[in-house]
C-alpha cells in the first residue's frame, strides 16, 4: 500500500485554540478522575457520585465545584476535539489524493494503537483509562467520516437524546464505592480483576462519547475552531448557552453531593443523574468554544510572544496523551493499596490539590519538551503507527510559520 506524504503536522503549524483547550481540560480530567478512588476517612463512609460524604465544610465546597464545572464536562469536550482531529486527518489525506479505503485503514491503525496503549494503562496503572475507549470509537467511527453533514447531526442528536433518558446507573449519583479492580490489594488480584473492567469501559464507553465525536467531525469539516472570526456568532452562542446550561443542569446533583439538599427519591435520582450528564455534553462544547474565542487574539502571535503560560498550556495540549498517561502513573502510586494506599486517607480537598499539582507538573514537562523541539513520546508512537513510517519529527521549530491547522 502506498503511503501518503501527508504525515503529522508540524507543531508550529497547529491552531492555538484546540491545543489550549486540551491543555486546560487536562486539569479537569485530573480533578474528575481522582475523587473516584476515595473511600472516605471514616469507617463505612457513604459514597455518592464518587465523593465520600464524611468530609468537612471545605470538602463539601470543593465537591460542589467539581460536580458543577468538572464532572461530566471535560470528557465530552475531549470527545468533541477527538472527532475534530479525525476530520482534519481525513481532510489532509483526501487533499493528498488518498483513496477512502486507505484513509479508513489509516484511522484503524490509529485506533488500534490507542487501544493497545489504553489496555496497558488500564491493566497496570489506571483502570478507568479512556484511550482504549477512544480507539474502539475510532474503529467504528471511521465509517462515519463519509456520512453527510445532515446524517452526522441527526445521529448525534439521537445519541444525545438517548443518553438523556432516565437511568438508574448514572455515575453522577451512583452509591458504588471503588471496587477491587480500582483498588486491588495485590498485583495478582489487579491482573485478574482488571481485564473485565477495562473491556467494559472500552466497549461500552463509546456510547456516551459518540455524540460529541460526531459533532466534532461536523465542526472539523468546517474548521470552526481554526476560523473563529468566520464562526464567531456560532462560537459565542455555543459558549454562552453550553456553559450556562451545564452549570444550571448540574445543580440538582451538585447541591445534593455537597450536602446542601437531601438525597431525593430513587425516581428523582433517575432523572437528575442523566440531566447532569446530558448538560455536561453541552458544557464540553461550550468550553471548547469559549477557549477558542479566548485564544483568538493570540493566534497571530508567534510562539514566545504569547506569554510563557499560554505557550506552556498549548504545549501540554500538543502532548495531551503523554500528559494524560503521566496522571495515570501518579494515581497508581498514590492510591493503589499495595503502594502508598492513600484512598482512605486523603480528603476530597487533598485529592483536588493532588490533581492540580500533577497537572502543573505535566505542564512543566510539556513546556520543557517544547523548548527542546520534541513531541511527547506517546504522540511519536501514535504517529509512527498511524503513518507506518518513522518520519522526521516535525516538532522541531521552523522559523517559517505555515497556515494553522489542528
Amino acid at each position: 500500500m502506498s503511503i501518503t506524504s501527508e504525515g503529522p503536522v508540524a507543531l508550529s503549524a497547529r491552531a492555538l485554540g484546540p491545543d489550549l483547550a486540551r491543555g486546560c481540560m487536562l486539569l479537569f480530567i485530573a480533578l474528575a478522575n481522582t475523587h473516584y478512588f476515595l473511600t472516605g476517612t471514616s469507617a463505612g463512609a457513604s459514597i455518592r457520585g464518587g465523593f465520600p460524604l464524611d468530609g468537612s465544610t471545605l470538602d463539601s465546597a470543593v465537591t460542589w465545584v467539581i460536580a458543577t464545572v468538572v464532572d461530566g464536562r471535560a470528557f465530552p469536550m475531549f470527545g468533541f476535539l477527538f472527532g475534530y482531529g479525525v476530520a482534519h486527518i481525513v481532510r489532509r489525506q483526501q487533499a493528498a489524493g488518498v483513496a477512502p479505503r486507505a484513509v479508513r485503514r489509516l484511522l484503524w491503525r490509529r485506533g488500534a494503537v490507542l487501544i493497545g496503549v489504553g489496555v496497558v494503562d488500564g491493566l497496570l496503572f489506571y483502570v478507568g483509562d479512556i484511550l482504549a475507549m477512544y480507539g474502539v470509537l475510532l474503529l467504528v467511527g471511521a465509517f462515519a467520516v463519509r456520512w453527510s453533514d445532515r446524517w452526522l447531526l441527526v445521529v448525534a442528536g439521537l445519541l444525545f437524546a438517548l443518553n438523556a433518558l432516565p437511568a438508574a446507573n448514572s455515575s453522577s449519583v451512583s452509591t458504588d464505592p471503588p471496587d477491587v479492580a480500582m483498588l486491588p490489594p495485590d498485583l495478582a488480584t489487579q491482573l485478574a480483576e482488571r481485564p473485565a473492567a477495562v473491556a467494559f469501559i472500552a466497549l461500552l464507553g463509546p456510547l456516551g462519547f459518540a455524540c460529541p465525536y460526531l459533532l466534532g467531525l461536523w465542526a472539523g469539516r468546517r474548521r470552526v475552531l481554526e476560523q473563529p472570526e468566520r464562526y464567531r456568532g456560532l462560537l459565542v452562542a455555543v459558549a454562552v448557552v453550553g456553559v450556562t446550561v451545564a452549570v444550571l443542569g448540574a445543580q440538582p446533583v451538585a447541591l445534593m453531593l455537597a450536602g446542601v439538599t437531601s438525597v431525593p427519591s430513587p425516581d428523582t435520582l433517575e432523572l437528575i443523574g442523566p440531566l447532569h450528564d446530558a448538560t455536561g455534553v453541552l458544557g464540553g462544547l461550550g468550553y471548547a468554544a469559549l477557549i477558542t474565542l479566548v485564544a483568538r487574539p493570540l493566534e497571530g502571535l508567534v510562539e514566545g510572544r504569547r506569554g510563557r503560560v499560554i505557550d506552556a498550556l498549548a504545549a501540554t495540549g500538543q502532548r495531551s496523551m503523554t500528559c494524560y498517561l503521566l496522571q495515570s502513573v501518579v494515581w497508581a502510586v498514590v492510591f493503589t493499596p499495595y503502594l502508598l494506599g492513600l484512598a482512605g486517607t486523603l480528603t476530597v480537598t487533598a485529592t483536588a490539590l493532588l490533581a492540580i499539582a500533577t497537572w502543573v507538573a505535566s505542564v512543566v514537562l510539556a513546556d520543557l519538551l517544547a523548548r527542546r523541539g520534541r513531541r511527547g513520546p506517546f504522540e511519536v508512537l501514535v504517529r509512527r503507527v498511524t503513518y507506518r513510517r518513522a518520519a522526521p519529527d516535525p516538532a522541531r521549530r521552523n522559523p517559517q510559520r505555515p497556515g494553522r491547522v489542528t
